[in-house]
């Protein structure tokens, strides 16, 4: 055989030689990637086991807090001399309303408490009840006001139309208790939400309140 005569590279039949598509920096880049994909999925994972621990610690919190709303209620209410035509002349409103904390661990401030008469839709009194108290849990605050003078405005034609009512059988007005109200937790107190409670009550025909209106809680919301 002839030493210039060359030998050939690849029989056929044989193995194929491996190509190489990608250099090595390539597969180095990919493994760095893959990495970085595993790392991100762990702290997401942490993160999200993390927001669920927070989330299951938060409800159990509530749930031993079981927060309520205030909940107030008209005791009493009377319009005396309501059978009298001049009655208007000497005109009062006596109400008694009742504000209770029914939680276990919260805490009320109540600010600013007032009270608001109307009738028809049509404001005819409005008074202070309190400058401010601090009501425990499990408590009951009575607040007790007369409506006259200067406090309520009522006229001689006012008058004729609750006599009008007062003909049919009864009577409807609805009082508005307002305040401003905080939270308290253990130390921690809230921001000041302002409270109404809007109360429909109606009196027969000598001005006592109703069976049906007494002790009726009224609706509450915060604003």
């Amino acid at each position: 055989m002839s030493t210039s005569q060359q030998l050939p590279t690849h029989r056929e039949g044989g193995p194929k030689p491996i190509k190489r598509n990608h250099s090595a920096s390539y597969y180095v880049h990919r493994v760095s990637e893959s990495l970085s994909t595993r790392i991100s999925m762990i702290l997401c994972g942490i993160f999200l086991t993390l927001l669920f621990i927070t989330g299951v610690a938060a409800f159990i919190a509530w749930l031993s807090l079981r927060p309520h709303r205030p909940r107030i209620h008209i005791s009493s209410f009377s319009i005396p001399g309501l059978d009298q035509a001049n009655g208007f002349e000497n005109a009062e409103i006596r109400f008694n309303v009742t504000a209770r904390n029914a939680n276990r661990a919260v805490g009320y401030y109540y600010d600013s408490v007032e009270a608001f008469a109307y009738y028809r839709d049509q404001a005819i009194g409005s008074t202070h009840l309190v400058d401010s108290f601090y009501q425990e849990p499990k408590n009951t605050t009575i607040l007790y006001k007369v409506l006259k003078g200067a406090t309520l405005d009522v006229n001689s034609d006012r008058w004729m139309e609750f006599r009008n009512d007062r003909a049919l059988g009864t009577v409807v007005f609805r009082l508005d208790v307002t305040a401003m109200i905080r939270f308290k937790v253990s130390t921690w107190d809230s921001k000041r939400h302002r409270m109404h409670a809007n109360c429909d009550v109606a009196v027969d025909r000598d001005g006592s309140i109703l069976a049906t209106s007494k002790n009726k809680r009224c609706p509450v919301y915060f604003t």
